[in-house]
């Protein structure tokens, strides 16, 4: 009992030394740079797609299983008043059970079909959270569809028999549970509130190809859980206040007002992805860079003096970690730098063992009085064209090299 309440604690102390005025400001320019907007539009349309399959397998699974065909209609329902706002879950839970009835009856090419659809979104989850914590190397493809396939099918099991078991409890429960304020309703609100939260903390720490601690992953799954519950509310409050928008559209209102949803969903999942990602560098306090071109192209001159001073002093090289606490620097925001500066097979990334530990350590492998400057900048900031042809002729001293690049004292102590 007292080691959860010491990891609360610890959790609690990183919640409050996360700035957040600072976070919010970090999220909106991640949402501009890395394009979140147009990745949730390519998500909601996969999504569209996806979601008779999805629910094809959900009934076909319950159909295999009858012992849990009294948790389907609870898990139907349980569902759409969690992930779909009120006004439109009664239609959307009858439409997705009409596709699902006539998919149902598809041949193998069909629902092989569909199989191909419903793992296409998952891929695109999976390549959309890498991208956000600038993961470049996948887990291989049969690991990611085992994993994937695993939830797909266990995941309708395990939360019709939670939401089962939570609503048996509430029964059983109902005169305890009555002298509450709010009552039922509150308490169910409140679980639903949680699982929410815990399905997004689960995938934002096992989705990447990375660590994430859980403590992180679930301050991304309440962001995403509060968003999620804040956006079902202010959508509920414009279509009530705009009555027109049904007796334009008609029967057919349920679709837009749908597809809206679902992208409002995304961006703010998205968004506590790109939090969970930066609440390492938030809670230490590092600047927030904007990065382009010439930014990258400083970072990799800082990094490479860095690893040389670290050869220089005997060291086996430096963390990413240390790597980032040295240069005041985001670790997302280096690790692409130097994946392309092992592309170029400047630095390489030295795998240690000590004991049951794993320790990775970059470490230089060029000599910098000999290794030509302009390789970098090539790579870096202007690429030897036509177009450019006159700069790499006169503005750019083919014989200067990395050591004459750089500042004799350095731009910072290291």
């Amino acid at each position: 009992m007292r080691l959860p309440l010491q990891r609360l604690q610890a959790w609690l102390a990183d919640v409050g030394h996360v700035p957040w005025f600072p976070a919010l400001l970090t999220l909106r320019e991640r949402f501009r740079e890395d394009r979140l907007g147009l990745t949730a539009s390519s998500l909601t349309f996969t999504t569209t797609i996806a979601l008779v399959p999805f629910f094809t397998v959900a009934l076909a699974i319950f159909t295999v299983f009858p012992m849990f065909a009294k948790f389907q209609d609870v898990l139907q329902k349980w569902l759409i008043a969690s992930l779909v706002p009120d006004n439109i879950a009664r239609q959307v839970l009858g439409y997705l059970n009409q596709f699902a009835g006539k998919a149902s009856k598809l041949g193998s090419v069909g629902l092989a079909a569909l199989l191909v659809t419903a793992l296409a979104l998952i891929f695109t989850i999976d390549r959309t959270l890498n991208s956000i914590w600038r993961v470049r190397t996948l887990r291989p493809l049969g690991q990611r569809l085992l994993i994937y396939w695993s939830a797909v099918t266990l995941g309708p099991l395990i939360l019709g028999v939670s939401v089962t078991i939570t609503s048996y409890a509430v029964s059983a429960s109902q005169g305890l549970v009555m002298g509450l304020p709010g009552g039922v309703g509150l308490l169910l609100d409140v679980v639903q509130y949680l699982m929410v939260a815990a399905g997004m903390a689960a995938m934002f720490h096992y989705v990447p190809n990375t660590q994430v601690r859980w403590g992180h992953a679930w301050m991304g799954g309440l962001f995403v859980s509060t968003g999620l519950e804040v956006a079902k509310r202010l959508l509920a409050v414009y279509l009530s206040m705009v009555p027109g928008y049904s007796m334009v559209y008609g029967a057919f209102a349920t679709l837009p007002i749908l597809l809206v949803w679902i992208y409002l969903a995304w961006v703010i999942v998205l968004l506590g992805a790109t939090l969970t990602a930066h609440v390492p560098s938030l809670i230490a306090g590092l600047p927030r860079r904007r990065l382009g071109p010439g930014v990258r192209f400083q970072l990799a001159l800082e990094l490479l003096q860095t690893l040389h001073h670290a050869r220089l002093q005997g060291t086996p090289g430096r963390t990413l970690p240390q790597l980032s606490a040295d240069l005041d620097a985001d670790a997302l925001d280096l690790e692409p730098v130097l994946a392309t500066l092992c592309a170029m097979d400047w630095v390489g990334l030295l795998q240690e063992e000590h004991g049951q530990s794993h320790d990775s350590r970059w470490v230089l492998l060029v000599e910098p009085g000999l290794t030509p400057l302009a390789a970098l900048v090539s790579t870096f900031l202007i690429a030897r064209l036509p177009a450019t042809e006159a700069f790499w002729e006169n503005g750019l001293q083919t014989t200067t090299t990395l050591l004459q690049a750089w500042p004799p004292t350095g731009n910072r102590e290291l």
